[in-house]
């Protein structure tokens, strides 16, 4: 289904993928897998950009084939059976939902600044039913705001390039030129491979949400000719500005000063007396977790509304409307209770359940991949084959080992062990559920 007019093109889906992936955890979240690996973080980004080339573009393949509004849940569903489609539709829906309410926990402590008299739980929850309200518009709609607020984010991480380049040549009025700056100081590989392993799980979660590529395709008018070209472009926008970004980065900071409060980019400038900065991204970091949730919120109707189609919601969420009104408007309110949930739940206990959202985006991953190889072994080459993956069966064996090996480090990373935990929790009670749906 797709709305009126002539639905997504290339540039509207690609600009709703980067909606999705350049967020929060980009601007500063990055600082976690810079400071564990160090100088080597680049080929931490190169890597973590191949993989997802790889999944995207075995996604790509089904979605070629059948641009079925539930993408991988019904491609999944079809491979290995209704208990795999029910238990990934939704894990991933309650990971998303879960890692938003915190996004707009996240949101809402930046507002409390602007605005210090209102309540947090307050300005939490006006995000929230703001953000489900403008979904409501439809995929046209919401993909011309979703490009705007996607340009802002693009835009100033290109403002940060161009900065850290003149900063480097000395092209900065009333500043020497840097060079390679303390890189001078620092070692490539300062904790070895395992530095690298162990930014490998963040640098993930910065590419996490392309999947909305999938969840979009049904809103395009010629699936064949446009996701191609919007996983093409998604791609080589993410891993060209992130890996030029972090480059220029790292001359202007030492790797071991960077913390999870404050930004890198931020602190690398502030470092350099360019102290307007921080004001700046302070405001695109807003921007980026606000433009996150309209595109996650976008994916969460779709998913559920793909579940209620085969059974597996409750009756009162099918919507045979192009846009899947209560599907969106049941996901909102669901975001509302766990933001809820955050405030009356002890802390320790919420951090457990919203830990599970990360696992939630690697397992999801993990399925498409061995779906795609199931569908490719089955099928063959998809009609009209021009989307292929290259290296099959390789590459995809390549692909889900690297993703268990991510998945099985998450112990390693402080704080991400009990995400590991919560997810597989999530799995085996999401099992039951079905089980006992059908008795």
């Amino acid at each position: 289904m797709k709305d009126n007019g002539s639905g997504l093109s290339a540039w509207g889906l690609t600009m709703m993928a980067l909606g999705t992936v350049v967020g929060g955890s980009f601007f500063l979240g990055s600082a976690i897998a810079i400071r564990a690996a160090g100088p080597s973080v680049v080929i931490s980004y190169f890597l973590g950009g191949g993989l997802v080339y790889l999944i995207l573009f075995a996604l790509s393949e089904m979605t070629v084939a059948d641009a079925d509004p539930g993408s991988f849940r019904t491609f999944s569903q079809r491979a290995f059976g209704p208990a795999v489609g029910f238990v990934v539709g939704w894990v991933y829906w309650t990971g998303l939902v879960l890692a938003m309410s915190s996004e707009a926990t996240a949101v809402a402590l930046f507002f409390r600044v602007w605005f210090p008299k209102i309540s947090l739980p307050f300005l939490g929850s006006i995000i929230i039913v703001s953000i489900t309200l403008l979904n409501l518009l439809g995929a046209e709609r919401l993909s011309k705001l979703e490009s705007g607020l996607a340009a802002i984010k693009l835009f100033s991480i290109i403002g940060f390039i161009v900065l850290a380049i003149a900063l480097i040549t000395g092209v900065m009025p009333n500043t020497s030129a840097v060079g390679i700056g303390v890189l001078k100081k620092e070692a490539l590989f300062p904790r070895g491979i395992s530095g690298i392993a162990g930014s490998m799980l963040i640098v993930m979660f910065t590419y996490a949400g392309f999947e909305i590529i999938g969840l979009a395709a049904s809103e395009t008018a010629n699936p064949y000719r446009v996701v191609p070209r919007a996983i093409t472009y998604t791609v080589l926008g993410l891993v060209g500005l992130y890996t030029l970004a972090i480059t220029l980065l790292l001359p202007l900071i030492p790797t071991n000063s960077l913390t999870e409060e404050v930004s890198p980019f931020v602190a690398a400038l502030q470092s350099r007396g360019v102290s307007w900065a921080a004001g700046a991204i302070n405001i695109v970091l807003v921007t980026a977790i606000l433009s996150t949730m309209l595109a996650a919120t976008f994916g969460l109707g779709r998913m559920i509304r793909s579940l209620a189609d085969e059974g597996c919601a409750p009756s009162w969420v099918k919507d045979k409307n192009d846009v899947p009104y209560k599907g969106i408007i049941f996901s909102g309110i669901a975001m509302l209770l766990a933001l809820a949930m955050s405030f009356l739940l002890p802390k320790k206990i919420y951090i457990f359940l919203v830990s599970s959202g990360g696992f939630s985006l690697l397992f999801t991953y993990l399925i498409i991949l061995a779906t795609h190889y199931k569908f490719r072994k089955c099928q063959g080459c998809p009609p009209k084959g021009k989307c292929q993956l290259f290296g099959y069966p390789y590459t995809s064996w390549i692909a889900i080992i690297f993703l268990i090996a991510i998945i099985g480090s998450m112990p390693l990373i402080p704080g991400q062990g009990a995400g590991l935990v919560a997810g597989l929790s999530l799995v085996v009670f999401y099992y039951i559920c079905y089980l006992l749906s059908k008795t």
